[in-house]
């Protein structure tokens, strides 16, 4: 068997719970199809990291899975992660804090949200061998912003606190202050993301056709 990748994968959530969860795509789609459609995303991506062949698994987690849909099966599959609460003032300010939270497993840090279902644990494993061949990688989303962020020294997360987040120049100011810091940045694949109605189509192409995130869309009315 391959030895797992030194890599730590973290990703960083919020519990899917109406009214809290995708509160742009719940404009159109209404707060508990929205909280459905954030647990299908959730549950895929914890899917396909706990697959991946990486030597450690931290999600850094806000809100009460207890008032979340699929809040148990959430649970359930957390169990294969070692959970930690995100803190912080603002979402800049959490995910800094997660990176650091998160470093002190001793690898480096491979972020990712829970807004690419279509992630698989051969593209996780793929970045994985990206970041332990750079300082640091950068995921860039196709709205502008980005989806995964990895960094061998969690303080270099730090620049994050000064970027504007959920804005279409997101990515390219992340990509700027990562530079700053004297890093290289090595880019990875690009993916679309699900923040908006439109993009859910875009997505559930992307995506398994077993994925619960498909299945949700598919069937949801979305």
């Amino acid at each position: 068997m391959n030895r797992p990748l030194p890599v730590n994968v973290l990703v960083v959530a919020k519990a899917p719970v109406p009214g809290q969860a995708k509160t742009r795509l719940a404009a159109a789609v209404g707060n508990d199809l929205a909280a459905d459609i954030a647990a299908a995303a959730l549950q895929d991506t914890l899917d396909a990291v706990a697959a991946a062949r990486v030597a450690a698994r931290t999600v850094a987690l806000t809100g009460d899975l207890n008032l979340a849909r699929c809040g148990p099966a959430i649970g359930s599959q957390l169990t294969a992660f070692t959970v930690i609460a995100q803190r912080g003032m603002d979402f800049a300010d959490r995910l800094a804090n997660a990176h650091l939270d998160a470093g002190v497993a001793g690898y480096p840090v491979l972020q990712i949200g829970m807004d690419t279902p279509q992630v698989s644990a051969g593209l996780i494993e793929e970045c994985a061998m990206t970041l332990l061949d750079a300082p640091a990688v950068l995921g860039p989303a196709r709205d502008g912003g980005w989806w995964a962020l990895g960094l061998h020294d969690p303080a270099a997360a730090a620049c994050l606190r000064t970027v504007p987040m959920s804005r279409p120049d997101t990515g390219a100011v992340t990509l700027r202050a990562l530079a700053r810091t004297g890093l290289e940045v090595r880019l990875l694949a690009t993916l679309s993301d699900v923040d908006h109605l439109a993009d859910i189509d875009v997505v559930r192409r992307e995506c398994p056709r077993d994925s619960r995130f498909g299945a949700v869309t598919a069937t949801g009315g979305a």
